[in-house]
Parts: C-alpha cells; sequence; structure tokens
C-alpha cells in the first residue's frame, strides 16, 4: 500500500504532462500498472483469477 502523501502528490496536476504518475485504485501501485483496466499487475491477477474481470479469462493453449 502507497503512503496517502504519496497518492495525494499523483492526484495534483503536474507542471508538465510528462510527470503524470498513474496509480492502481486498489493498492496505489505505480508500477505495473495496466492502462486499460486502471489497476496494477498484481491486483489484475488476483481479480482475473476469481473472475471478476468481465470480458477476461485465463488463457490456455
Amino acid at each position: 500500500m502507497a503512503k496517502t502523501s504519496t497518492e495525494a502528490r499523483a492526484e495534483k496536476k503536474p507542471k508538465f504532462s510528462t510527470r503524470i504518475v498513474r496509480r492502481c485504485w486498489r493498492c496505489g501501485r505505480k508500477h505495473g500498472y495496466l492502462r486499460a483496466y486502471d489497476i496494477c499487475r498484481i491486483c489484475f491477477r488476483e481479480l482475473a483469477s476469481r473472475g471478476e474481470l468481465p470480458g477476461v479469462t485465463k488463457s490456455s493453449w
């Protein structure tokens, strides 16, 4: 879990557009972020394995 101060800093509008920090809405993680789902890779895996993400299935071949 990210500190509340770092989450608050990420919410502020940055001086330059390249400084935007996208964070996971569940845990606050900034690395391994998936834009399409607005969550990090770890939370994505947890939710997908429980079947809570619509349209996401485990691949097998």
